[in-house]
């Protein structure tokens, strides 16, 4: 036990240390909190004020994580698809005719057909879901300014890394995003959210907190 706590230790310096290099300052609460998500990934939720360094946090991580990083900002009014996906319906509409123009085409077939993956639109979840190895970095940005239903929509996707799409079916993670959710706390978010998430309140920093690439000179030291 004594030696899994050393090394769990050690790993969470190592996290400060490798935000820092970035330009990110961690102190040990927070370095905690993302240790715990990418070893346990569960999406971390972030609450505190605006400009606290909630958004440069997943920025930050991307870099030390060499991943993408797909940022989904919320608003009021915000709606699923735009969320998830999009079918590309122009394009749908024209391999239908170029169909009905061959003659005797079997429709039954055809639907099935102009639902197929290239007249998908992949919108911030599911270009998170599906993104290569090592995966993805999603940021849910200010998802208090969602409204309810939305946040219900997100449970499934927070609970099992997976969402169901009615033509195709079930799509689940290649590799499982780091998900980081930000909250200015505007609202309370609903408990099925949190209990899905590691939750940690951040704080205005004792120092300057800077999420600046370091420069050469930097690097030199």
């Amino acid at each position: 036990i004594l030696s899994g706590l050393v090394g769990s230790e050690m790993c969470i310096r190592d996290r400060v240390q490798a935000l820092q290099s970035v330009g990110y300052f961690a102190d040990r609460r927070l370095a905690t909190a993302v240790f715990l998500a990418l070893q346990l990934q569960r999406p971390l939720l972030l609450e505190g004020e605006p400009g606290v360094g909630k958004t440069a946090l997943a920025k930050a991580l991307s870099e030390v994580l060499s991943r993408s990083l797909i940022r989904l900002q919320c608003y009021d009014g915000l709606e699923q698809r735009e969320a998830l996906y999009e079918w590309n319906y122009a394009a749908q509409l024209l391999h239908m005719r170029a169909a009905e123009g061959q003659g005797g085409a079997d429709m039954a077939q055809v639907e099935r057909e102009v639902y197929q993956d290239r007249y998908l639109i992949r919108r911030p979840l599911l270009q998170a879901l599906q993104a290569p190895a090592p995966g993805a970095v999603l940021l849910i940005d200010e998802v208090d300014r969602a409204d309810e239903p939305f946040e219900a929509f997100l449970l499934e996707y927070l609970g099992e890394y997976q969402v169901s799409i009615p033509e195709i079916g079930t799509v689940r993670a290649t590799a499982t995003p780091v998900t980081l959710l930000t909250s200015n706390r505007t609202r309370d978010l609903h408990d099925a959210v949190k209990r899905r998430c590691l939750y940690h309140w951040l704080d205005y920093p004792e120092r300057c907190l800077l999420y600046t690439s370091p420069s050469p000179r930097d690097q030199r030291g």
